[in-house]
């Protein structure tokens, strides 16, 4: 969202809602519009619970003066009511995770009240789902991976941009090599408890950077090698980077930003063969990328780390690897590929005007 408003700084934003303070400057500038979700009972904190009211939340924006319109949709976004006149693209992070393909892993540890309410609900989002698939003129997936789960869930094809990585915010550093990290959110779907599993196992050090509703249950599983170190900032995060031998991605991403910042520090990657690593975490004519392991067991990724130990990297490689994720990349295929569309839809609509 931030590269966007960065290329398109004078668009008006609409979301369903909004917590000052949360984003970026860049964003936080913008002219911003929310949904009812915003008024609603402990919404800040607490907005997941609205999940059912988010279809009647998005359709009820006024978009009626807008030529263009860009959906990032992850959820809902999608679905919003567009006039007739106006060009509709869809940059697509994922279809709902948790009424198509990993609906049991975010289930998992969920109250009594939330899995009996996601059954109900279940069929009413898919089907509301699938009718607004329709709705934008073009879907741009954020990686192979998710246009191919366009094209089996939507029916619909779709062109890839990949995802802006900060990669100026990292750099080769000139020593370090002193223990595995990883870098992630502590729900129950990125499989950390696999890493830590393994590495309280096999007794190597293990540094894990984030926060989430699972930190509870990793810490009461965790061996003393294995370090919590929280949220970090930026500064902190690039240092983590730097003293890391290799970070380790266990669990299954739409794309997975992660890997390339890792790349972006000359680090390499141990990462699950599914999701988006496959698609960043490779084997480039110059060389590896890092090391992937078919199956979330410990036996893989036990395996997949000594494998490791057998292989160099250079980390000039990875950091070239990383650089064609870049932000800037981004900004400017996003940009000719909108011009691209609005200029074939102007075309065809002569009552749109800029």
């Amino acid at each position: 969202m931030e590269a966007l408003c960065e290329v398109y700084p004078n668009a008006h934003l609409f979301a369903l809602l909004h917590n000052k303070g949360s984003v970026s400057a860049t964003i936080e500038r913008m002219p911003m519009k929310t949904s009812f979700v915003q008024f609603l009972p402990r919404a800040a904190t607490s907005y997941r619970h609205y999940l059912p009211l988010f279809p009647a939340a998005v359709r009820q924006f006024d978009l009626d003066g807008f030529d263009c319109v860009i959906s990032s949709n992850h959820c809902v976004a999608k679905g919003v009511r567009v006039p007739p006149q106006s060009l509709h693209i869809c940059y697509c992070h994922t279809p709902m995770r948790y009424i198509w393909v990993q609906r049991e892993e975010y289930l998992e540890r969920a109250g009594l009240v939330t899995r009996l309410g996601m059954r109900v609900m279940q069929g009413y989002l898919r089907r509301w789902d699938l009718r607004t698939a329709a709705n934008p003129g073009h879907y741009i997936a954020n990686s192979e991976n998710v246009r191919r789960r366009i094209q089996t869930i939507y029916h619909r094809d779709a062109d890839v941009i990949y995802p802006p990585v900060n990669t100026s915010l990292f750099d080769i550093p000139s020593s370090g090599a002193g223990y595995f990290l990883i870098v992630s959110a502590l729900v129950p779907y990125k499989l950390v408890d696999l890493a830590v599993r393994v590495f309280t196992r096999t007794r190597q050090h293990l540094v894990i950077v984030g926060e989430g509703p699972d930190s509870p249950r990793l810490r009461a599983m965790a061996g003393p090698n294995v370090t919590f170190a929280g949220w970090q900032p930026d500064e902190r995060l690039r240092d983590y980077y730097a003293g890391c031998a290799a970070v380790i991605f266990p669990g299954e991403e739409d794309f997975g930003m992660v890997p390339i910042e890792a790349m972006a520090a000359g680090k390499p990657v141990v990462a699950l063969a599914r999701g988006g690593a496959r698609e960043t975490v490779v084997e480039t004519p110059e060389g590896p990328t890092g090391v992937l392991f078919d199956e979330p067991t410990p036996e893989c990724l036990i395996n997949a780390l000594d494998q490791f130990k057998t292989m160099s990297f250079d980390p000039a490689l990875l950091r070239r690897h990383a650089l064609s994720f870049d932000r800037e990349i981004f900004k400017r295929r996003m940009k000719e590929y909108i011009e691209q569309k609005w200029d074939a839809f102007r075309t065809d609509s002569p009552q749109a005007s800029v």
